[in-house]
């Protein structure tokens, strides 16, 4: 995969995002399904929700790669995005994979996220990761992604009060 552009900051994910979906052309009724860890995946999926919120799709995010258990991601007034509906049919017209699905100790693998894939006709497939992981973790050559956004986070400042002698 090329890179074809570069982006800064919260806006340079969510932008490309947006552009990327809105050039899908998707219909009511379609789905955006998200696959991601529990706790660490969905903030950034619910970040990447609000981003698309006038699209007309359905959006659903379905932790690891359990669509049992795929839930409806809907505008929570005064909160924004949250993955807040019941249980749902998944039939994704977009597979969006999140990094996390490729850190270490996961119990899976990049074979299952392809198999998962491969259950799905007429997809496309977007991944988003922070620091590489995909690649990291060996997974560009497996996954067919159609749009990857790979963030970098460094570095990350921590300033805080010396206890013991603040100033």
């Amino acid at each position: 995969m090329a890179v074809t552009e570069v982006f800064h900051g919260v806006s340079g994910i969510l932008r490309p995002f947006r552009e990327y979906i809105t050039g899908l052309n998707l219909s009511p009724g379609d789905q955006i399904v998200y696959y991601g860890c529990v706790g660490t995946c969905t903030p950034f999926v619910e970040l990447l929700a609000i981003a698309i919120r006038g699209n007309k799709a359905d959006q659903i995010f379905v932790p690891l790669l359990d669509e049992t258990k795929a839930k409806k991601i809907g505008y929570v007034e005064d909160v924004g995005m949250q993955v807040c509906g019941g249980a749902v049919s998944v039939k994704p017209k977009v597979i969006v994979v999140m990094g996390g699905l490729a850190m270490p100790m996961m119990p899976l693998s990049k074979d299952d996220v392809k198999a998962m894939i491969s259950r799905h006709d007429n997809v496309k497939v977007v991944g988003v990761c922070f620091m590489s992981m995909f690649k990291k973790a060996g997974w560009l050559h497996t996954i067919p992604f159609d749009c990857l956004i790979d963030a970098q986070l460094n570095p990350a400042e921590v300033t805080k009060q010396d206890p013991v002698n603040p100033s």
